[in-house]
């Protein structure tokens, strides 16, 4: 069973940095991990993702801002957000197969 568990939202402004975490517990080793983001009103829409791998791709809309990242030692997955922006606003999750987390709010004043 594969439980995800994600951290490290906040409040930040504009131009502003934030890590998050996705710890992986279960039969997670070597799988494809992405990120997810849902603003007010929208739809669940893709982040990036990080391989097994270790092949790394991203939305356009976070490209050269957000870098995804990995530590097996410790089970973990990050994305690093910077020069963040109010659209960055939402809730982000993190995936693995069917498996989500329970999410992370990030909210990016102007």
């Amino acid at each position: 069973q594969v439980q995800l568990v994600e951290s490290g939202g906040g409040l930040v402004q504009a131009g502003g940095s934030l890590r998050l975490s996705c710890g992986l517990s279960g039969r997670t080793f070597r799988s494809d991990v992405r990120w997810y983001r849902q603003a007010p009103g929208k739809e669940r829409e893709f982040v990036g993702a990080i391989a097994g791998s270790g092949t790394i791709n991203y939305a356009d809309s976070v490209k050269g801002r957000f870098t995804i990242s990995r530590n097996n030692a410790v089970n973990t997955v990050y994305l690093q957000m910077n020069s963040l922006k109010p659209e960055d606003t939402a809730i982000y999750y993190c995936n693995v197969l069917v498996s989500w987390g329970q999410g992370t709010q990030v909210t990016v004043s102007s």
